[in-house]
Formats: C-alpha cells, sequence, structure tokens
C-alpha cells in the first residue's frame, strides 16, 4: 500500500535534499579544503558525475513516474477517458527520460551545431524546442485536469524544465570559460540537478495521489446497488 501523498512527498524532498547536500558536501571539501582523498566519494555522490549513485536514484524516480503514468493511462482507458493517450504518451516520455539519465542520450543532440557563449551545450537549442512543442501540444490535455493538479504539474514542470535546460545556460558558459573541473562548476551543476530532482519528485508525488484518487472512484463505481442488509419477512 502506498504512503499518503504528504507522506510521499515529504519523503522524497528529503531524499532529493540529502543527496544534493552529500554531493555539494564532497565537492567543498575536494576543491576548497584540498582534501584529495576524497576523489572517490566525489565520484560516487557528486550531482555532476554520470553512473553513480544520484545518477542511479535519478533514473529510477523518473522511471516511477512512467510506471504510475502507465497505471493511470490504463485506468483512464478502461473508463474511456478522453486523455488517456495523453496519459500513455507521458508514459513513454518519462521512461525515455529515465533511460537518458542512465546513459546521457541528450548529449547526442545538437552536435552538428557549433556555438558558444551560454549556447555551448549545443543540445538545449533542439531540447528547447521539443519541450515548446510538447508544452503546446499538451495545452488541451492541461486545461481539462483539476486546478489542484494543474497547478501541481505546471510547478513540477517549471522546476525541471529549469534545471534541464535553463541552468544549462550559465553552466555552458561557465565551461566554455573555465572548464568543468573546479568548484563553480560543481555547484552550478548541483543547482541543476537539484531542480531537476524536486521536480521529479513532486511529480511523482502529484501522480502517486491522481493514480490513487482514480482507484477509490473506481472502486465505488464497481460496488453493488442495492447491497444494503435486507428486509426481514
Amino acid at each position: 500500500m502506498l504512503p499518503a501523498p504528504h507522506t510521499l512527498r515529504r519523503w522524497l524532498l528529503a531524499v532529493a535534499s540529502l543527496l544534493t547536500l552529500l554531493g555539494a558536501g564532497v565537492e567543498v571539501a575536494y576543491y576548497a579544503l584540498d582534501v584529495r582523498g576524497l576523489e572517490p566519494f566525489v565520484a560516487f555522490l557528486s550531482l555532476s558525475y554520470e553512473r553513480n549513485l544520484p545518477t542511479w536514484y535519478a533514473s529510477a524516480l523518473l522511471l516511477s513516474c512512467a510506471l504510475v503514468l502507465a497505471g493511470i493511462s490504463h485506468v483512464a482507458r478502461q473508463g474511456r477517458e478522453q486523455g488517456w493517450r495523453h496519459w500513455r504518451a507521458l508514459a513513454g516520455a518519462f521512461a525515455y527520460i529515465s533511460l537518458d539519465e542512465s546513459v546521457g542520450l541528450h548529449e547526442h543532440l545538437g552536435g552538428r551545431l557549433s556555438l558558444g557563449g551560454v549556447l555551448f551545450f549545443t543540445w538545449v537549442v533542439p531540447g528547447a524546442l521539443l519541450v515548446l512543442l510538447c508544452g503546446l501540444a499538451f495545452l488541451p490535455f492541461l486545461a481539462r485536469l483539476p486546478p489542484r493538479r494543474r497547478r501541481q504539474f505546471i510547478l513540477a514542470g517549471v522546476l525541471y524544465v529549469g534545471g534541464a535546460l535553463v541552468m544549462e545556460l550559465p553552466l555552458g558558459w561557465w565551461t566554455e570559460q573555465h572548464g568543468n573541473d573546479n568548484l563553480v562548476y560543481a555547484l552550478i551543476d548541483h543547482v541543476e540537478e537539484a531542480l531537476e530532482l524536486i521536480g521529479a519528485s513532486l511529480f511523482l508525488a502529484a501522480l502517486a495521489e491522481e493514480l490513487g484518487e482514480r482507484v477509490v472512484l473506481t472502486a465505488r463505481k464497481e460496488e453493488p446497488h442495492g447491497s444494503g442488509p435486507a428486509t426481514p419477512r
């Protein structure tokens, strides 16, 4: 049985905060305090590294979103709701994002572009275009959601995209000017990854709330009518 939505949200945000603090802590100790013996811990705990504890957690978090979205899609399809295909599309998208978090597929986007400055990481150009197109395509879906759920999804999306795309701009500029082996790079990257973790955590909590409400509603609809106590003869 899943925990209550507010409890799940609290735990997810606590884990995101813990990972961020641990990662930033080892980076500060490594660069600012020159504790070079921490290098293995930096590689394992830093949010700036790939294929380590924060990456595995982020990938699992996104995959959990995909699984809950698939569950919502299934329930919505059984109820013949108009938006069930949108739920299924989101499930597929988050499954892909989970895979991308593990292996870095997005880094191959924009490889033919030769840009600099805030667009040093050229993948943000096609990435921003894709986010814009998807956002426009899902506007009718968002409009049909209850106000509370719509606010939850928009907040989670703004935080996640703010980390994944917007924070890549200052990070790209700094990387071009100073490289990526320094404390400032690590701290900018930690802000980026922390926003992604918080956004995904809030989204998963909102999805769990949505699925729970749908399951309860479906169960009520399936209860047999007229099943009250029998009248004595």
